[in-house]
């Protein structure tokens, strides 16, 4: 226990602005949930729909760039940071063919979104928020790929301000083109997407100016950034990144899906549903930014074959997790109606957002826990099994358990997300499992 209150303390020194990054890129969504509530229910929905399509292909393009940090944590921590570079240089390609690939698929399913079977009024507003936010995925992915690998280098202050610079960009521009100030027109959701678009292109143009100006990080930056591909590295990449991918996209498909749900029942439901996980989604940021930590720190000692470190690394983390989950488990219950009604003034929309977040506040503890277990085992470059178990987690339990609780069984918004909790139990639970048999003494070293 000694052991894991020390590696708490070191996982915290670099979870600590990756959680404020974390927490300032959410905070970009949560105002703009804020800025269109104040326009009306329909809006808000929309903007639930849009950011539900959106969130499907960003979250394939984090998977398929979570090789950046593993494999420069492994190259730092064995001493090789030209090495480290290389990985960066592979990562920005990955994070250019996925955002252009997911920006195409976004334009083909703007002119098909009656497949989802939603309101008319919301598919009548959801567009162009949705292609506009669709072509901020390329800047997006880049700017995450330099992040992690400043991260994965132990500097990862400035990224975190040039995020939150962000944000209030982000905050500005949606004050100005939402509502038409300073001599704009009143853009409504459009000008949220504008907004959103801007501030995403200036954030990899801000990390990547720093580190060239930066001594220590332009030493490891690539020699040659046109320089012919390795496949051989990408393979490597690719072979951790798209089983890592896969399983972010279970269960960010999983949320997606249950967004869709939201929409059978109706433009307030999927208004709740946008408050609750805005609220949701936010919270979770120092889960998930611990979890970021954890997967470096798992990789830095497993590279520098530090083997003893990997479980104290990973009981101190997922204690810290559970704890700030059940806090927020507290607030969510507590004060749930005084949160939704600062998103909007209409009382069915804040009666079921306040229902929502009781249901919320219990699965943020099984959704710390999870992504506590998938990031350490992502460090030790474990994704195929981890992917398995997801996508029984969240498509095999949480949907349909979901679909017939909410949809058939009468417990409406409440029961798909309680379909949503359970899931997340069972990945929480199956993946702790997998981490301590891979862990236990004498089983085989982690390379």
């Amino acid at each position: 226990m000694k052991e894991a209150l020390k590696e708490t303390r070191a996982s915290l020194l670099l979870a600590v602005p990756i959680v404020i990054g974390q927490v300032g890129q959410m905070l970009m969504g949560v105002t703009d949930s804020v800025m269109i509530g104040r326009t009306g229910t329909v809006p808000l929905a929309a903007s639930s729909f849009g950011g539900g399509v959106f969130n499907v292909f960003f979250i394939i393009g984090v998977g398929l760039l979570t090789p950046v940090a593993v494999f420069a944590s492994r190259s730092r921590g064995a001493g090789r940071h030209d090495e480290a570079g290389e990985f960066l240089r592979h990562g920005l390609m990955l994070a250019l063919a996925a955002g252009l690939a997911g920006f195409g698929l976004i334009l083909y399913i703007g002119g098909h979104l009656e497949w989802y079977h939603q309101q008319p009024v919301v598919i009548a507003a959801v567009n162009p928020f949705l292609l506009l936010i669709g072509l901020s995925l390329i800047p997006g992915l880049a700017y995450l790929a330099l992040k992690q690998f400043a991260d994965s280098m132990g500097r990862p202050w400035v990224p975190m301000m040039i995020l939150l610079g962000g944000v209030l960009l982000n905050a500005f521009l949606d004050w100005v083109l939402i509502y038409g100030h300073l001599g704009m027109p009143s853009l409504g959701l459009t000008g949220a997407g504008m907004a959103t678009l801007v501030s995403r292109m200036l954030a990899p143009a801000g990390i990547l100016a720093w580190m060239r100006l930066d001594p220590s990080m332009r030493a490891a930056l690539p020699g040659r950034w046109l320089a012919p591909v390795s496949w051989e590295r990408m393979r490597r990449m690719l072979s951790v990144g798209l089983p890592a991918s896969g399983s972010l996209l279970f269960e960010g498909g999983a949320f997606a899906a249950a967004t869709v749900m939201m929409g059978w029942l109706g433009a307030v439901p999927l208004a709740a549903h946008q408050v609750a996980i805005s609220c949701a989604a936010l919270t979770f940021m120092l889960p998930l930014g611990l979890s970021m930590a954890v997967g470096i720190r798992m990789g830095a000692a497993a590279g520098a074959g530090h083997h003893s470190k990997l479980r104290p690394i990973w009981l101190g983390a997922v204690g810290l997790s559970v704890t700030q989950s059940a806090v927020v488990t507290a607030v969510f219950i507590f004060f749930g109606r005084a949160i939704a009604s600062c998103f909007i003034g209409d009382a069915s929309v804040i009666s079921t957002a306040t229902s929502l977040l009781v249901v919320a506040g219990f699965f943020q503890i099984f959704d710390g826990a999870q992504v506590i277990n998938a990031a350490a085992l992502r460090g030790l470059t474990d994704v195929r099994v981890p992917a398995a178990i997801t996508f029984v987690a969240y498509w095999v339990i949480s949907l349909p358990v979901g679909y017939l609780l909410g949809i058939r069984g009468g417990f409406g918004p409440a029961g798909i997300w309680m379909g949503l909790a359970a899931g997340l139990a069972v990945a929480a639970v199956l993946l702790c499992a997998r981490f301590i048999r891979l862990t236990r003494p004498g089983a085989p070293a982690v390379s």
